[in-house]
């Protein structure tokens, strides 16, 4: 019963977070104060009251338009508070082995990769809106990523530990190709954007891990970029639009921190 009861605080947790994400996607490099300031209509310019901004509820109840101009409030709002409540819930219960053996070290470690993919769920949806990942979010997650690997992750044994010279070469040899492939195509085929968030990823994950994240990820722009073409009268896109690779890292990144798939685990499969 407590289990159900913390799951339920960490999904409404991220819900509320998820609402604050929505307000730094959309005022990040717009020069508005993100901390600062009534939120308003896109539209009309509206203010918006309490009982306008309670997350995903708001937004069902006003049937997705503004009470001022009906102008459609955009669904990125509820689909950010809503993914971000289940992304929480899915870390809190991977963690939750942790507890077991120390409150202190799930507390910390939850806290620390809550934030970890807070960042992350930024990214994914500014680089989805934009192409583009903000170089001041993307260095906050290298720097995390980079300090992570001095941290067991396990809660087994002392909390810090001495990182082994593969943890500490993880990110840079995971970042190198991305950098290459930009570096020789002058940024056609790849932005630098991707190396960087790769070389946290890699630090974050680990080489093995980080090597099927990154196999994951092209999986499934792969099968996204077919269905895309397929549907192309829906989904406007054609063999020269421009997609960004930012949110295939971080859904495989997701994907294989969530059920610590390796490259071993990935062979047994197949």
């Amino acid at each position: 019963m407590i289990e159900i009861f913390t799951f339920v605080f960490i999904f409404i947790l991220g819900v509320i977070i998820g609402s604050f994400l929505n307000v730094v996607i959309y005022r990040f490099n717009t020069g508005k104060k993100i901390t600062k300031g009534k939120s308003m209509c896109m539209t009309c310019g509206k203010s918006l009251h309490w009982n306008e901004l309670i997350p995903m509820f708001s937004f069902l109840f006003q049937f997705g338009r503004c009470r001022g101009c009906r102008a459609k409030i955009s669904y990125q709002y509820p689909l950010v508070e809503f993914f971000t409540g289940v992304i929480f819930t899915l870390i809190a219960y991977h963690l939750y082995p942790i507890l077991e053996i120390s409150t202190i070290n799930f507390v910390v470690l939850l806290s620390i990769f809550l934030f970890i993919f807070s960042i992350l769920i930024i990214i994914c949806v500014y680089d989805f809106r934009h192409k583009i990942i903000p170089d001041s979010l993307v260095y906050t997650y290298i720097i995390i990523s980079f300090l992570l690997i001095f941290i067991n992750t396990t809660g087994v044994g002392s909390f810090f530990v001495i990182p082994s010279i593969w943890g500490v070469l993880a990110g840079p040899m995971l970042a190198l190709p991305f950098a290459l492939i930009w570096y020789f195509s002058s940024g056609k085929w790849m932005g630098f954007g991707d190396a960087k968030l790769m070389l946290g990823i890699g630090w974050m994950l680990g080489l093995n891990m980080g090597i099927v994240a990154l196999m994951i990820s092209f999986w499934i722009g792969g099968i996204f970029g077919i269905f895309a073409l397929i549907f192309k009268r829906f989904t406007k896109v054609n063999s020269k639009t421009e997609i960004p690779f930012a949110p295939f890292l971080i859904l495989g990144t997701l994907i294989v921190f969530l059920f610590n798939i390796n490259i071993y685990k990935l062979l047994s499969i197949f």
